[in-house]
């Protein structure tokens, strides 16, 4: 006879999703998505590198993952590189995805996700 507590954490194991990580062109009006990261460029001067032996324009790239919360954003529009997306609560702004990686989450886990922050808020 198994125990509540493996029933409880079947169930929850049940409900898991995973967040799909997204190629532009995959990216649709609808969608909730979230940061995955955020890629940075730096030129290579500033590695400590034998830079003799490279271009002067070349850069590195390096992803980041974001510091603040992974917020859930609905994509309101694309017009590739360009993705409107706006937070349940907040206001529209523009992410270019070539600096950014996106993932598709599942609608049930962003309402969830506002509703836990508007009660972390109230507290």
């Amino acid at each position: 006879m198994a125990s509540s507590a493996t029933n409880d954490a079947e169930v929850e194991c049940e409900r898991a999703t995973l967040a799909k990580s997204l190629a532009p062109e995959e990216v649709r009006a609808g969608d909730w998505v979230a940061i995955l990261y955020e890629i940075c460029e730096f030129p290579l001067l500033i590695w400590e590198y034998d830079v003799a032996q490279a271009e002067r324009e070349e850069l590195v790239r390096i992803a980041i993952t974001p510091y603040r919360d992974c917020e859930p954003l609905e994509v309101k529009a694309v017009c590739l590189p360009f993705v409107l997306v706006k937070p349940r609560k907040g206001k529209l702004r523009q992410l270019d995805i070539r600096r950014n990686r996106l993932a598709r989450l599942d609608p049930s886990f962003a309402e969830v996700w506002t509703i836990e922050k508007k009660r972390r808020k109230k507290k």
